[in-house]
């Protein structure tokens, strides 16, 4: 997906900032990709997301390249396995794990806490209205994984916890909010193809004994 000129394999559908690092597991034409798979993707991604951290930080996109990224890229790749296995059982995912099925329950709270270490500071210039900015790192690559990873303990513990959903279409490994009533899926392509794949089964029933 493009954001701000910056093309990343991964889907951006304007979830939550924590949401979209789970997203970061996808398929695509039937094949499962993964848009963190090396230090470069990763840079990749931070900065496909820099302007929306930006709204909390001073961070932007050129302090995100390659060379700065790569010494937290592992981080953030934990970040997402902890946060998808977290999501999964707050959903009450039945989907088998895409990530790390080996990591517990334990390590993934733990690993989530260990970068949720940013916090907020109030801004208040004389001749301006009052702000939140975020500190907490030595470098804008921490600081953004910080943030996001602060964001998903606000996301786990606040109202949009009960609205997160795993998206049943079939093969689709994306969670999304649930922000309205009569959203069902994470796109309107898994929607679409679930649409298809109801009237297909309408159409061509199962051979009895089968």
């Amino acid at each position: 997906m493009i954001s701000d000129g910056v093309t990343t394999s991964a889907p951006l559908l304007g979830e939550p900032l924590p949401v979209e690092l789970m997203n970061t597991v996808f398929v695509d034409q039937g094949r499962t990709g993964d848009a963190l798979d090396g230090d470069a993707d990763a840079a990749v991604w931070l900065r496909a997301v820099a302007d929306r951290l930006g709204t909390e930080t001073a961070i932007t996109a050129d302090q995100l390249d390659e060379k700065a990224v790569r010494s937290v890229a592992g981080a953030l790749r934990t970040l997402r396995d902890a946060l998808r296995l977290l999501a999964a059982e707050a959903t009450e995912d039945p989907r088998p794990a895409a990530t790390a099925p080996e990591l517990t329950r334990g390590e993934a709270i733990s690993a989530l806490n260990t970068l949720a270490q940013a916090w907020p500071e109030l801004v208040w210039p004389a001749d301006g209205q009052p702000s939140r900015a975020y500190r907490g790192a030595r470098t804008a690559a921490e600081l953004a994984i910080q943030l996001i990873a602060h964001q998903a303990v606000e996301l786990f513990t606040g109202p949009d916890r009960d609205r997160l959903r795993p998206c049943l279409a079939p093969n689709c490994p994306l969670f999304f909010v649930k922000n309205h009533a009569r959203r069902e899926w994470c796109s309107p392509v898994c929607g679409n193809r679930m649409r298809v794949a109801r009237h297909y089964r309408r159409h061509h029933p199962a051979p009895q004994g089968q």
